[in-house]
């Protein structure tokens, strides 16, 4: 992998044992129980309360690491633990917790260049706690553009976009079996660490570009999306969502205009786009070389129509433009930046 450029990564479990194991053999007390050796994958989980336990598996993951030149590790813990007891029968949730994080203290301090991302069963340790020692989060396992619209949606509330990895799936998601545009999952992958899950080998040549526009797209605005505020201004209908990030300085913003579901509304009244300054100037256009956004049986707002994009206030955008009316499931990209 490093000799074509590129970067390694492996995605492990090291809190998992499987009790027909040389280790659950050897250390019984080793294993967390809880009531009714209840077994999940045929799993359960080794007590990192105990500095033996840490030590074991810290020693032989960072083996790996160095033996395998690992530039990457995606954290996986498919367990519940609310239940879990030690071998004396005491609770050990919190305590479990405070000794993955000793071990991930010590994993970083032994390779500091490491990244490592907090997946557990696709979202379950998605907190501050965990990122004090993981570079991000993996939001869920559904890469269904409408389910991770309102996953982005409520972990933005405490996580700032740079740090949820969004990737790109095929066309049926494979949680839900949903089918959606390759426009609405590149525009939902934008906003976040974005990433590609998808066997790109199956592609067809049309596919591929489209990668490759999004891809291009995402490396120009991510200086934007990586640093800037994150504003919303969902309360238009039930059936949507305005989402975006603005730079600090106020001179550049994304915004997603995304509908989720149908509206009895014949047309999309003024939408605000917040964050911006009331007296600077902005041109506002469309960004729709992933793909056409579909839209419902009504012409768009005039002002879509411009070529160079169109040029108004901030005061405006902050009472609002009329947006186009989209199908179900489909997202815009609209790209607004300073003119003098």
């Amino acid at each position: 992998m490093h000799g074509r450029g590129m970067q390694f990564g492996l995605w492990v479990e090291p809190e998992m044992v499987n009790l027909d194991s040389d280790l659950a053999r050897a250390h019984p007390d080793w294993v967390l129980r809880e009531a009714g050796e209840l077994k999940w994958r045929h799993q359960f989980a080794l007590d990192f309360s105990r500095d033996d336990v840490v030590e074991h598996i810290l020693e032989r993951l960072d083996r790996v690491i160095i033996e395998a030149a690992v530039d990457f590790v995606k954290w996986d813990h498919n367990r519940d633990l609310h239940a879990a007891m030690g071998a004396d029968g005491a609770r050990r949730m919190h305590a479990q917790t405070l000794g993955l994080y000793r071990m991930l203290a010590e994993l970083r301090r032994r390779h500091p260049q490491l990244e490592i991302e907090t997946c557990a069963s696709g979202g379950g340790r998605a907190d501050l706690g965990i990122l004090e020692h993981t570079d991000r989060v993996w939001a869920s396992d559904c890469n269904d553009p409408t389910e991770r619209q309102r996953i982005q949606r409520g972990l933005s509330t405490l996580l700032p976009p740079e740090l949820v990895g969004t990737h790109i799936g095929p066309e049926e998601s494979h949680t839900t079996h949903r089918q959606a545009d390759f426009s609405f999952r590149a525009a939902t992958a934008l906003f976040g660490h974005a990433g590609i899950e998808w066997d790109l080998s199956a592609c067809s040549n049309e596919e591929f570009d489209a990668v490759s526009a999004w891809a291009r797209m995402y490396r120009e605005l991510r200086g934007v999306l990586h640093s800037g505020v994150t504003v919303r201004a969902d309360h238009v209908d039930d059936g949507t969502l305005l989402h975006g990030i603005v730079t600090d300085d106020r001179r550049e913003a994304v915004y997603a205009w995304v509908r989720l579901d149908t509206s009895s509304a014949a047309h999309t009244p003024r939408v605000p786009m917040p964050g911006l300054d009331p007296e600077q100037s902005y041109r506002v256009r469309a960004r729709e070389e992933v793909g056409p956004v579909s839209r419902h049986q009504i012409g768009d707002p005039s002002w879509l129509a411009a070529e160079a994009g169109f040029v108004c206030s901030g005061a405006v955008l902050e009472q609002g433009l009329p947006l186009p009316l989209l199908n179900p499931g489909q997202a815009l990209v609209l790209h607004v930046t300073a003119v003098e």
